[in-house]
Parts: structure tokens; C-alpha cells; sequence
């Protein structure tokens, strides 16, 4: 466990270290080189756990990262939202990015733990997820967490009033000088605002998470090869974003079938008195792990795939037009 903590180390400081620190935009060749290294290392990992630990474990894996993944790139949205409201240089997005995903790393491992800790003494908080997952789906199909434009939260606009804040970027910097006068530049705002951002992340991704594995090796290592290659992954689709019109209603049917799951694995454990007589329900079905995987895979490819079938007839409308 502590080599294959070390080895997903090394990943993540060189993807987001070693060439995240590059100021560049990368090429596409770049990018689709990285994201599918990452992916083929992601296949591998969860091959080794289901030669080393079985069947089970290795299908939770591939679920778990396969919704973490998916979630990650509904997450570009809000990327691209801030990038753009803020004004990011494009040469500058890609450490931007770097920054974020390590918080998001951070965040994901303390609510990993938290979660973990929750589940092993309460596990009625499985009703609390199941509902929470419930209601972010039907948000999710709805289109109430479709971000058309950005909002400064509470703590920016206080930020804004006490402290001089610059208009103009000055490389990395954090701070600069202007006519000898110190002053905060906007990569401090852009990096509060990502920050914050990953927790409501987190909030969605980590009971998701929990819903397909109680594991917290897997449910962490999930998440690293979740977001090992994501900045690539947000210059290669930069404009697609919009076009990838279905994948919140593919998110939507992944959270809801999760929600549903915990719920049902709640009542196989917990009493609850107006329910049974006060005794746990062991007639409800457990949902096995090969069917959540299949249900994952065909709601995210299926939302992909009608997304860009929609997006081929849209340009093949736009050029007869013209």
C-alpha cells in the first residue's frame, strides 16, 4: 500500500509539478499523449488490484474512478466560468489548474477520512448521502447547476473591500508593486475562488464515491486517477465543454442510481421505527458491483455518444445553411 501511495505521488507531482509548471499552452498532441497515459495507468492499477485482491475490489475501482472522472469533467464548466470571468492569460491556465487540483486533492483526502471515520460508527449517514445524491440528481437534470456565468461568493467580495487588489496579472505572482505601493494581484481571487469551488466538488464526488466502495484505499486512489491528467484533459475539450450537451443528464442518472444504492444498503443495517416494526429490511436487494459498473458505463458513454451525434448534425445544419 505505501509503494503504491508513493508511485500515484510521483504521477501527481510530475503532472502537476514538474510539467503543470511549464507556463504554456499545451498542443493537442500533448494533451491526448498525457490523458492517455493516465487512462491506460488507471486500466493497469485496477487490473493489479483485481490479480491481487479479486474481482470485487477491482470492479468497485473502475466504478469509483469512472464517476469520479465523469464528475471531474462536469467540473471543467466551472473551470472555464472562472478562467474566463477572471481573465486568465491562457499561458498562465495551465498552473492555474495545478494549484487547483492539488486543493482539490487536499479537500478530498480530509473529507475521504471524514467520511470514512462517519461510516465505520454511524451508518445510518448512508441515509444523509443517499438523500443528498438524490436531490444534487434531480438539480443536476433540472439544470439548476448549470453555471452560465459566475458569481463572486461572499469571501471574494469581502476580500475585494479590505485589501488593494490589482486589475493586472503579473506572471505567478501573488503580489506586485505598483508605483511603490504593494498590491494583491488576481491569481490570489482566481485561487480562492477554485478553492472553494473544490469543496462544493467534494461535497458531490466523495458520498458518490462511498456509494460504490467502502474502501478507503480504493475511494482515494479513485480520486488521484480521477484527477491525474485533468488540465490536459480541460485544453483538449475547451471548446467541446458546451457541446457535451447530454453529460449532465448521464451525471444525473449516475447520482441518482448511487443515492438509490446507499439508501438500500442503509435499510439492510439500520432500524428505523416507523419502518419494519423498528427491524432492519433484509428482503431489499443489495445492487451488485458489476451491475454499477454497467449502469456508470452506459450513462456517461451514452451521454457522450448522443452528445456528439447531436453536435455532428448541428454542424452538419450550420454548413448546408450556408
Amino acid at each position: 500500500m505505501i509503494g503504491t501511495f508513493v508511485v500515484l505521488g510521483i504521477f501527481f507531482i510530475v503532472d502537476l509539478f514538474v510539467l503543470g509548471r511549464r507556463p504554456h499552452v499545451p498542443s493537442t498532441k500533448e494533451c491526448v499523449q498525457h490523458i492517455a497515459f493516465f487512462v491506460a495507468m488507471a486500466l493497469v492499477f485496477g487490473a493489479l488490484i483485481w490479480w491481487v485482491a479479486g474481482t470485487r475490489p477491482a470492479i468497485e475501482f473502475y466504478s469509483g474512478w469512472l464517476t469520479e472522472y465523469s464528475l471531474s469533467i462536469d467540473n471543467l464548466f466551472v473551470f472555464v466560468i472562472i478562467m474566463s470571468n477572471f481573465a486568465v492569460p491562457r499561458q498562465l491556465q495551465k498552473f492555474v489548474l495545478s494549484v487547483g487540483i492539488t486543493i482539490a486533492l487536499v479537500l478530498r483526502g480530509i473529507f475521504i477520512l471524514v467520511g470514512a471515520a462517519l461510516i465505520e460508527r454511524f451508518t445510518w449517514v448512508f441515509f444523509l448521502f443517499g438523500a443528498f445524491l438524490i436531490y444534487t440528481a434531480v438539480k443536476v437534470a433540472r439544470g439548476e447547476d448549470d453555471d452560465e456565468e459566475f458569481h463572486e461568493n461572499g469571501l471574494i467580495r469581502l476580500l475585494r473591500r479590505v485589501t488593494r487588489i490589482t486589475n493586472d496579472y503579473d506572471g505567478e505572482r501573488l503580489r506586485t508593486t505598483k508605483d511603490g505601493v504593494k498590491y494583491w494581484t488576481p491569481m490570489l481571487i482566481v485561487f480562492l475562488t477554485i478553492g472553494t469551488t473544490d469543496v462544493m466538488f467534494a461535497f458531490d464526488s466523495i458520498p458518490a464515491i462511498f456509494g460504490l466502495t467502502k474502501d478507503p484505499f480504493i475511494v482515494f486512489t479513485s480520486n488521484i486517477f480521477a484527477l491525474l491528467g485533468l488540465q490536459q484533459l480541460y485544453f483538449l475539450l475547451g471548446a467541446l465543454l458546451d457541446k457535451l450537451v447530454y453529460l449532465p443528464a448521464g451525471l444525473s442518472i449516475v447520482l441518482g442510481f448511487i443515492g438509490i444504492k446507499l439508501i438500500m444498503e442503509a435499510l439492510h443495517g439500520n432500524t428505523l421505527p416507523f419502518l419494519n416494526g423498528g427491524r432492519p429490511i433484509s428482503a431489499v436487494p443489495e445492487i451488485p458491483t458489476w451491475l454499477s459498473l454497467a449502469v456508470i458505463v452506459v450513462a456517461i458513454g451514452g451521454a457522450a455518444l448522443a452528445s456528439l451525434i447531436k453536435m455532428r448534425k448541428v454542424d452538419a445544419s450550420s454548413a448546408q445553411s450556408r
